[in-house]
């Protein structure tokens, strides 16, 4: 195995990354950008990894999700909160039903660049450079601002930093307090059954706290019930910008790529030979991979020899992304083929873009039950091979958008275009993660009985 550093991925072919015309202005961005401080610091990373592994162990339940894409136009407080707000709604149901801890990652603060089908794109009739993220490009039909801007990174890096400190304010200094969970309820959430449900759960959980307080503990004297353990992620799919980020941990001696706590490759960039697995294998975050329905043994295995080569648990997250109806055919040989083998695996599912279909409308778009069927097989095939089914991993944004249909508000595709407001792919919207919440706690609830 040749030696790593940095920038060994610079010598491997690389996909779906942008053309930059102005190889001067990139490289001084780049230098301007390895001079920034660390987003997320090495503890933090190791923190996660360590609460990975007792998710593999069977111990905890991880929760991830976020935006598809992060915007620049969209950014704000408001977006950020609310965004916070609903996975902890989440993570309070997963773990009420649970009975053990969810750990919360969000695809947030670095969800800036996208991978794409084709190059170009054709919008009434004029043909332009496909829209790569935010991070990379404008999305505007614009020639000139869908020519790749290296400045852009410096953008995403400002944005990710803002978002990283309110996140941590919001974890850290009383809004993620249980005595709060009320208020976590979203305004055009309450009113729908599944908005009553969360009510009904959140006054069980304030009479459990008013007992243990009764007894003497409470949040003054108890970190666990006044703050939370939240951590960000993204597609390390920008190797200029993800190599600048990189900073060798003065306690381990490792390098860490210190944009996310989590980094993940997506199922097109997850060539054995390729730079982005080169890249992350060097980096010592947790790491996650997509593994899409034709992935085989061989390829599985040679993604756990790089990545995980000392087994560790937590270290290694393959986010399964199949499609309903195809997940039933392709996981199971997979779980026969690759368990014996005894590899540590955080085994997820992203049950959003393997459902992904084009309305009538011409809005792309994703359908709840589709989303629901493909998790319940995700679980009822990893019990039938004695597997551990860890994780959710989904789009979604704490926003009233109506840009997947189905659901307890049986959005249709007649009505996607009232607020169909994604940079890039259809999400859930708050309402809909909420009744999603539900509908799993459901199934950790007789996991947990049986």
């Amino acid at each position: 195995m040749n030696t790593w550093s940095p920038t060994s991925w610079r010598n491997f072919k690389i996909k779906q990354q942008p053309i930059y015309k102005d190889r001067k202005l990139l490289e001084n961005v780049e230098k301007e950008l390895s001079g920034f401080p660390p987003l997320v610091f090495a503890g933090e990373a190791r923190n996660l990894k360590k609460r990975l592994g007792e998710v593999v162990e069977g111990k905890a339940f991880l929760l991830h999700g976020g935006d598809c894409a992060e915007s620049f136009s969209q950014f704000s407080a408001v977006n950020i909160r609310d965004m916070f707000k609903v996975i902890m709604q989440m993570s309070v149901i997963l773990t009420f039903a649970a009975g053990f801890p969810v750990v919360k990652v969000g695809r947030l603060a670095g969800q800036f660049a996208k991978p794409r089908s084709s190059d170009t794109e054709t919008i009434d009739g004029v043909e332009y450079l496909s829209y790569r993220g935010d991070m990379i490009n404008g999305m505007e039909a614009d020639s000139a601002l869908r020519e790749a801007n290296p400045k852009r990174m410096l953008k995403a890096y400002n944005q990710s930093a803002a978002t990283l400190n309110l996140l941590r304010a919001f974890a850290q200094g009383g809004f993620a307090d249980l005595n709060e969970v009320h208020k976590w309820n979203l305004e055009f959430v309450k009113n729908n059954s599944f908005g009553q449900k969360y009510e009904e759960l959140a006054e069980r959980i304030t009479e459990a706290l008013a007992f243990i307080e009764a007894c003497g503990i409470h949040a003054e004297n108890t970190q666990q019930l006044k703050e939370t353990e939240f951590y960000t992620s993204h597609e390390a799919l920008l190797l200029n910008y993800e190599e600048q980020l990189c900073r060798e941990d003065s306690l381990s001696g490792t390098y860490y790529d210190c944009s996310a706590h989590m980094l993940w490759i997506g199922e097109r960039t997850r060539g054995l030979d390729e730079a982005h697995i080169e890249f992350l294998r060097g980096v010592d975050n947790p790491l996650g991979v997509k593994i899409g329905p034709n992935a085989t043994k061989d390829e599985i295995m040679g993604i756990c020899d790089l990545l995980n080569p000392k087994n560790e648990a937590g270290r290694l997250n393959l986010i399964v992304r199949m499609g309903a109806g195809v997940i039933e055919e392709k996981l199971p040989n997979i779980l026969k083929a690759v368990l014996p083998e005894g590899r540590k695996i955080l085994w997820s599912i992203d049950p959003m873009h393997g459902n992904t279909i084009k309305a009538n409308s011409g809005y792309k778009t994703r359908a709840f039950n589709k989303i629901l069927d493909e998790v319940k097989s995700f679980f009822e095939i990893h019990k039938a091979e004695n597997s551990y089914a860890g994780g959710v991993h989904l789009e979604m944004t704490g926003q009233n958008v109506t840009e997947c249909i189905g659901g307890s508000q049986e959005i249709t595709e007649s009505s996607l275009g009232n607020n169909y407001n994604t940079q890039c792919d259809p999400r859930l919207n708050a309402l809909q993660a909420i009744e999603l919440a539900f509908l799993i706690a459901d199934i950790l609830k007789k996991r947990k009985n049986n």
